[in-house]
């Protein structure tokens, strides 16, 4: 009698599960619906990560307590910015390295015009961090960042939505989001400022650590993108005009953007070292 019902019950679980897929194939994740479930999908998760790291910093850290409601507040929204960093470089660095979607041997269709419905999803949950942080940002402006960042994000999401909608460009798109690397490095810079930890081992090694993840994927990978831009631009041609306009001119306002903020970077190197002379 207990094996029919484990039997019953394995068939149901089965079913549901055939269910689901089906839903999941047919809804959620068919062609036309991609871009708007990811989107949706990617502000839900923000708000998801916001009031997970609230709970877990208001109950394991004593510290977190006893912030500001603005330092509360970014903590939380840099926990946000840190776990979108980190997917969507794994899938950038998937896709422009690893993945034969833009291999130029692979297929005959031009590389500037391939996609997936995985790789439209990927960057429909990447339009929704943007949209749910540039709601941050201006809510809280400028607590959470000035000027520049509203630049950065308003160029990102036009690109990169751009890049969703019309599926063209998505090599170049994931190429510049290959720069989110060095997020998460940024953010724990902010954390050990905050805990008291300027002067610590590890806020040194984390500037090291900023500096050369900067180097390469924010200035050497741009170098890369516009020279594979220059070996393709007879595949950029083809484009539509605001296609073009965004795989050169958005590269080119992040890239001075990445320089400036490179500078920044090497004197508060500097200044970290010869405090340690």
């Amino acid at each position: 009698m207990a094996a029919m019902l484990d039997s019953k019950e394995i068939m149901d679980l089965k079913s549901y599960q055939n269910q689901a897929n089906i839903f999941v194939k047919e809804y959620i994740l068919a062609d036309s619906l991609v871009p708007y479930t990811s989107v949706i999908g990617g502000i839900f998760a923000c708000k998801m990560v916001y009031d997970l790291i609230h709970v877990i910093g208001t109950n394991y850290f004593k510290s977190y307590s006893s912030f500001a409601k603005l330092q509360r507040i970014e903590w939380n929204n840099r926990a946000i910015s840190t776990i979108h960093a980190i997917f969507i470089t794994a899938m950038a660095l998937h896709y422009v390295f690893c993945s034969d979607l833009f291999a130029d041997d692979q297929s005959t269709e031009l590389i500037t015009l391939r996609n997936s419905s995985l790789s439209t999803f990927t960057l429909g949950v990447s339009v929704g961090y943007f949209i749910a942080d540039l709601g941050m940002i201006f809510w809280f402006f400028p607590s959470l960042g000035g000027y520049e960042y509203v630049i950065h994000h308003l160029f990102s999401l036009v690109a990169v939505a751009y890049s969703m909608l019309s599926g063209e460009g998505q090599l170049y798109t994931y190429m510049v989001l290959i720069s989110e690397t060095t997020t998460p490095g940024i953010n724990l810079r902010w954390y050990l400022d905050v805990a008291g930890m300027k002067r610590s081992k590890a806020y040194l090694i984390n500037g090291v650590v900023i500096f050369l993840s900067w180097l390469v994927a924010r200035i050497l990978l741009f170098i890369y993108m516009f020279y594979h831009v220059y070996l393709h631009f007879d595949q950029v041609e083809q484009m539509h005009t605001f296609g073009r306009i965004l795989v050169i001119v958005v590269p080119l306002v992040l890239s001075v953007m990445n320089l400036v903020w490179f500078s920044k970077i090497i004197k508060g190197l500097r200044k970290t070292l010869a405090k340690r002379q």
